[in-house]
């Protein structure tokens, strides 16, 4: 007498080769056992449903490894991140498993995606750039501050020897270490607890990756950063940033500004210990006509994620020497973009105007109609998700310099906001100068 599980077994084996009825009327002849038949139908109904799922299971699987490996090449590669480790675990790290389920679609777009509790998961750029500038090395033990959904601390796993991941927020602590478990990290370690704090018990650490922002580098992390030891870190006011690349020559910090940024604030002891904080009441644009630099780079300071774009030094017609943002791309569909943050309170304001002076030559549309050269205003409530949107023009074809300005409703739930100015998508060159946000009467 054969058992269920030989008889399963011989299913499993035989099924992708022979006739399925066949088999199944064989087995229960000689079994003539009821129970075990129907066990043997239960097993074969799973096994035929799974023979069907499977197939495109696998599409969806090689779906989404084709659209990885298209951001990376495009967004992550183009864009100057040379390290070849990085972009490796960049290529093999599944970001769709690390959102959302309803922002899976969007996992594989050069953006962030809210992954609730007002946190997001960073663009996959800046989680690229930021783990280049860190410079990992296979016996480096790191921490990182802000697991969030546990992304950063899947492309960090194959290049070091350690993760120590500290999350302060137990419900998406508790989702990034059962999504890096079950997608097999077994060197990342999540800790529920205030980042601000470090991890004494783990430290000293060859490598610190903070993905929050303090308004200045807490102590006990360089306490526990080893001498010649690196960290990267966003530091600054709340929606006013900027990337540093820290290192610990003699116990004391070396700080080289890398560019600006912005990140979510570092909630807890942090937050609590901030002397500047966003005035709601007068929101404005900082550096609007990109006269500030970052250091030793051509990089406007206050504005992030900035992609295709440049400073640049001329004259405009008939005025006197400036510097202004430029926006160049013949590739349709490309993010050419500059954004900056900041808060705005809708319960006290009822409107904006938002102006700049602009150029343009042969704008067109990109792969959308939506894709276009402009200004957008895009504000958030609370919960930081997005209420709506207003744009400040769309052009098209080839102009001088004239003046833009519009001015625009906020929501009564408005509390953030961040504007984006560039091509957008779009084709062709666009300078963009002076750009201003003023607080108005409602239209």
């Amino acid at each position: 007498m054969f058992s269920v599980s030989s008889v399963v077994q011989l299913i499993l084996f035989n099924l992708c080769n022979c006739d399925f009825a066949v088999h199944l009327s064989t087995l229960a002849i000689s079994l003539f056992n009821m129970n075990a038949l129907q066990q043997i139908l239960r097993m074969a109904s799973w096994v035929f449903f799974v023979g069907l799922v499977s197939p495109i299971l696998a599409q969806s699987a090689n779906d989404y490894a084709s659209l990885r490996d298209r951001m990376v090449s495009q967004e992550v590669e183009a864009a100057g991140v040379r390290h070849a480790g990085v972009l490796r675990s960049m290529r093999a790290t599944p970001r769709h498993e690390f959102v959302l389920a309803g922002f899976q679609k969007q996992a594989y777009y050069d953006v962030a995606l809210p992954i609730g509790d007002q946190q997001t998961i960073s663009p996959p750029f800046v989680v690229a750039y930021m783990t280049q500038q860190l410079d990992p090395q296979p016996t480096d033990r790191v921490l990182e501050i802000g697991t969030g959904s546990g992304y950063q601390a899947a492309i960090l796993s194959p290049l070091v020897s350690e993760v120590f991941s500290i999350e302060i927020v137990p419900k998406l602590g508790r989702r990034a270490d059962r999504t890096l478990k079950r997608l097999g990290y077994k060197n990342v370690h999540v800790r529920i607890g205030d980042g601000y704090q470090g991890w004494p018990e783990q430290a000293p650490f060859d490598k610190i990756i903070v993905t929050c922002s303090p308004e200045d580098i807490p102590k006990q992390l360089i306490e526990q950063l080893k001498e010649g030891g690196k960290m990267i870190i966003p530091v600054g006011e709340r929606h006013q940033q900027n990337l540093f690349r820290v290192s610990k020559i003699h116990g004391k910090l070396q700080r080289e500004t890398l560019r600006a940024t912005l990140f979510v604030p570092m909630t807890g002891e942090a937050e609590a210990a901030r002397q500047v904080l966003p005035d709601p009441k007068n929101p404005s644009i900082v550096n609007g006509d990109f006269s500030r630099l970052i250091d030793k780079t051509r990089l406007p300071t206050n504005w992030h994620y900035l992609r295709h774009a440049r400073v640049v030094t001329d004259k405009k017609s008939s005025e006197k020497e400036s510097q202004f943002l430029s926006f160049e791309s013949a590739e349709p569909g490309r993010a050419s973009r500059a954004l900056q943050g900041l808060a705005i309170n809708g319960k006290v304001i009822s409107a904006v105007k938002l102006s700049a002076y602009v150029r343009g030559r042969d704008l067109q549309e990109g792969l959308m109609p939506q894709q276009r050269a402009a200004v957008i205003i895009t504000f958030y409530d609370q919960r930081r998700a997005a209420i709506d949107s207003q744009r400040l023009a769309n052009w098209k074809g080839t102009f001088g310099w004239r003046l833009e300005s519009q001015t625009i409703r906020v929501p009564l739930a408005a509390r953030e906001a961040i504007v984006r100015v560039g091509l957008l998508g779009g084709v062709g060159r666009l300078d963009i100068d002076k750009i201003e946000l003023t607080v108005a009467d409602a239209p």
